[in-house]
């Protein structure tokens, strides 16, 4: 009896449906992310990057590193600057 209820549990287990993929994570502005998508997370004045997982069937952001990426724009030093005369 022990052997065909573990046989049960075992084989329901494994019919178990996989995780929705419309399941979603939340940043705290409220924007909703696909799982795999990576933002930038800020916590209580902390920013890192993280992606979004799926871990025992919760979504949760997973950290990859410490800060954000930032672009900007800068200037040329003067010295590579050239006049055009006409």
């Amino acid at each position: 009896m022990t052997a065909t209820v573990a046989l049960l549990l075992a084989a329901e287990a494994a019919l178990a449906a996989p995780p929705d993929h419309g399941c979603t994570c939340r940043n705290r502005d409220g924007s909703k992310y696909e799982l795999g998508q990576i933002a930038c997370v800020r916590v209580d004045g902390n920013a890192y990057l993280a992606r979004c997982e799926m871990n025992l069937n919760v979504t949760t952001w997973k950290k990859l590193r410490d800060g954000c990426p930032t672009a900007g724009m800068s200037t040329p030093p003067d010295s590579t600057r050239q006049s055009v005369s006409f």
